[in-house]
């Protein structure tokens, strides 16, 4: 089982390189053709139906683009569509999870202090919530709302608002926070697969038939393209965010990740604004800026249960297989001593000031419950700590490899 937990550990890693490289190429494409659709300019010679052009230089040539608001006269014999930066993008995202998150759900995602789920239950709101969502927003964008687009994005902002409460009051808090981005994510990859590319299909079907497209999927499609450019840095913010427990180990997190979308807007707005050629409102900095200031401030709200509560805490069936396991004493020990100065509700190492990545390790609960990390990260690995710096000895690391598998061939 051990080597199972290292290969796991490896298909986790490939995952989320995969991941992050597509990851990468849909928000380049995407930030590229807002930049390419704002700066477009008029020229006498534009053929019937263009909408603009464009004349760029890159590697050492140059390319004129030309966009037809609606459609050119004929289909051109060669098209490229962008459609898999995204689908590839939500498609190992949503592994991800699954290898994470789900897989890992007694430590990652259920935080029985907040909610005592079973693991089942836990995996089932975290699916249906994602589901729920993208329907909820479609039902709204073809709405009447969807000729009212500031007032639309006002209510998105709130539904956003209170996922993000939601997932606060039933996961852990990283949990919270991903699962906040996968809502978005999934909104914004339904927007490309289910509205864009199918109205994109039927003008090329017209095309092909000879007939004359209708302007109206183009607007439609340029409305969700406007609001996956607007949610972008948030999602990448809240994929991050996991890293850092400043941000989701606070008991005031589900604000910080709703703020983070206004920060989203404001920059974007920038950017977007300078594209057009409309301007340089540098007022969108200073407001960004005030925004991080208050995140900043709330991220110094303590979230974690104090030490008596979390000692009187009884254990959870998962904790129970480690703490009972042969040589839990001695692992207790080892972490206690070379770990929890910093892994601590008030970390008393110099210059940390929240527990890395919100990793508790000062409890039997809290020890057991990271028993996996401890393996991995301490045990046959030197990653925890850093540089060695409470200098772990060799028979130390291998007290914490007998005990985890002492515990997992309990579990046989």
């Amino acid at each position: 089982m051990t080597d199972a937990i290292i290969l796991w550990e490896w298909i986790g890693f490939a995952v989320r390189w995969l991941h992050v490289i597509t990851a990468m190429a849909w928000i380049g494409s995407s930030f590229y053709f807002i930049a390419l659709d704002l700066g477009l300019r008029k020229a006498p010679d534009l053929p019937p139906g263009a909408h603009g052009e464009e004349w760029q230089v890159h590697g050492g040539g140059f390319y004129h683009i030309r966009k037809f608001l609606v459609a050119p006269e004929r289909m051109p014999e060669h098209l490229t569509w962008f459609k898999w930066e995204s689908y590839t993008t939500w498609l190992s995202g949503a592994a991800l999870l699954m290898v994470v998150y789900w897989a890992g759900a007694e430590l990652y995602l259920i935080d029985a202090t907040k909610a005592d789920l079973a693991v089942w239950q836990g995996i089932a709101i975290s699916a249906g919530s994602l589901t729920m969502g993208w329907l909820v927003y479609d039902a709204l964008c073809k709405s009447p709302l969807g000729e009212r687009p500031t007032l639309l994005m006002v209510l998105l902002f709130g539904m956003l608002v209170a996922m993000s409460y939601g997932y606060n009051q039933i996961f852990t808090g990283r949990a919270a926070l991903l699962h906040l981005g996968a809502f978005t994510a999934t909104i914004m990859t339904a927007n490309v697969f289910f509205i864009i590319m199918p109205n994109q299909r039927i003008v090329v079907g017209d095309l092909k038939a000879g007939r004359v497209p209708d302007a109206k999927y183009g607007k439609i499609a340029k409305l969700r393209s406007t609001h996956n450019n607007y949610l972008t840095l948030p999602v990448v913010f809240l994929m991050l965010s996991n890293h850092y427990p400043l941000a989701f180990a606070t008991e005031y997190s589900w604000i910080i990740a709703s703020l983070v979308f206004l920060m989203g807007v404001t920059i974007r707005h920038y950017f977007n604004t300078r594209h057009a050629g409309k301007g340089n409102p540098t007022w969108t900095w200073l407001i960004t800026a005030v925004i991080f200031v208050i995140i900043a401030w709330l991220s110094t709200r303590p979230a974690f249960e104090d030490y008596d509560t979390a000692m009187e805490r009884p254990l959870t069936a998962y904790e129970q297989l480690f703490a009972s396991a042969e040589g839990f004493e001695d692992a207790q020990d080892i972490v206690l001593g070379r770990c929890s100065m910093c892994h601590a509700r008030e970390p008393v190492w110099d210059g940390i000031h929240r527990a890395p990545k919100g990793v508790l390790l000062e409890t039997p609960s809290d020890i057991a419950r990271n028993a996996q990390a401890i393996y991995v990260q301490a045990g046959i690995t030197h990653a925890m700590p850093p540089a060695n710096v409470t200098m772990v000895e060799a028979e130390d690391r291998a007290a914490l490899i007998r005990w985890y598998r002492a515990a997992t061939q309990k579990a046989l």
